[in-house]
């Protein structure tokens, strides 16, 4: 068999490599076969990571609402099932920014409310 001189490619192989692992510690940066793991590490982590972001954001949400809620005497499940009861259809993103941001109109839909 002929000889392949792997030059070119290889090196542009590597150095896209490294430029994703650019700033991870120790050998992970500048080795290969190390820069490789961690790279394949991060994107997973990253994958994980963008799911757990939405999780947490609804959880924060709901503890925003919940807050002003019972500020107001009514508490947050009892307020869900009567938004739900009355045909009000505000998501939870939106009520928490109501909460937080436009107490007024929030305390005018949770009069709408009782």
């Amino acid at each position: 068999m002929p000889r392949v001189k792997r030059g070119t490619i290889h090196l542009k192989k590597r150095k896209k490599l490294l430029s994703k692992t650019k700033g991870f510690m120790w050998g992970r940066k500048s080795k290969v076969r190390q820069a490789h793991t961690a790279s394949i590490k991060a994107g997973a982590h990253a994958f994980k990571d963008r799911r757990q972001k939405k999780r947490d954001n609804k959880a924060l949400w709901n503890i925003k609402i919940s807050a002003v809620s019972k500020e107001q005497g009514i508490s947050y499940s009892k307020l869900m099932g009567a938004l739900r009861k009355k045909n009000i259809l505000l998501d939870r993103k939106i009520l928490a920014d109501l909460a937080e941001n436009n107490k007024e109109v929030f305390n005018k839909i949770l009069a709408e409310v009782k």
